[in-house]
């Protein structure tokens, strides 16, 4: 029942289509300001869990 209730939205595809444009483009942020951040920025986060 809920397949035929989405089928009958006009233009329900671009909800699909923008969800997975929102998803690359976070993973491609995410892993462009892994590659770029410095050493020293990365082990001070890597301990701030572990500092009181």
């Amino acid at each position: 029942m809920v397949k035929y209730l989405l089928e009958s939205v006009d233009g329900i595809q671009w909800f699909g289509i923008g969800s997975l444009l929102i998803f690359f483009c976070t993973f491609c942020f995410a892993a462009v300001r892994a590659f770029i951040s410095k050493k020293e920025d990365m082990d001070r986060m890597a301990n701030l869990p572990l500092e009181d």
